[in-house]
C-alpha cells in the first residue's frame, strides 16, 4: 500500500490556493479542470516533498460546507513554528491554538479545515507574544 493524497473539498478555490501555497508554502504538482463534470482538482505537496500530497476539490456550482471536524485535521513539520505563525497572523490567518509550547499550533485554512503545525525536531523555547495567548474558537 502506498500513500497517494488527501482530499480537501473547497468552496473557494483562490482563497485556498492563498491559504495552502502563499501562506503555508505549498506548491501546486498539479491541475486538471474538468468541464464536463464542473469541477477542478488541483493537487498540492510541501516543496521536494511531491509524495505528501493533498487535493483541493473544488465544485464549480456553489455548495455549502461544513466545518471540516469530521475530516480531523492535516499536520505539517515545519521548521520554525513561530515564523511560521507569525507570517500567518500577519496575513489575517487567525491562530486557533497558538504555539505556547514551541512545538505545535492550530490554524484553518478558509473552509475551516484544521491545520496542525508542528515544530521540526525540539520545541522551541516559549517565546512571547505566542506564550501567553490563548485559544480563539475550535482547532
Amino acid at each position: 500500500m502506498k500513500y497517494l493524497h488527501t482530499m480537501v473539498r473547497v468552496s473557494d478555490l483562490d482563497a485556498s490556493l492563498a491559504f495552502y501555497c502563499d501562506h503555508l508554502g505549498l506548491e501546486q504538482v498539479g491541475r486538471y479542470d474538468i468541464e464536463e463534470g464542473r469541477f477542478s482538482l488541483v493537487f498540492l505537496a510541501p516543496p521536494g516533498q511531491s509524495e505528501a500530497q493533498i487535493e483541493l476539490t473544488h465544485n464549480w456550482d456553489p455548495e455549502e460546507l461544513d466545518e471540516g471536524r469530521n475530516f480531523g485535521h492535516l499536520a505539517y513539520e515545519v521548521d520554525d513554528i513561530y515564523a511560521l505563525c507569525q507570517k500567518l497572523a500577519d496575513a489575517g490567518v487567525t491562530i486557533n491554538r497558538p504555539p505556547r509550547d514551541g512545538r505545535m499550533a492550530f490554524v484553518r485554512s478558509p473552509d475551516n479545515v484544521s491545520v496542525e503545525l508542528l515544530q521540526k525536531g525540539q520545541a522551541l523555547a516559549p517565546a512571547e507574544p505566542w506564550a501567553s495567548m490563548e485559544n480563539i474558537g475550535k482547532w
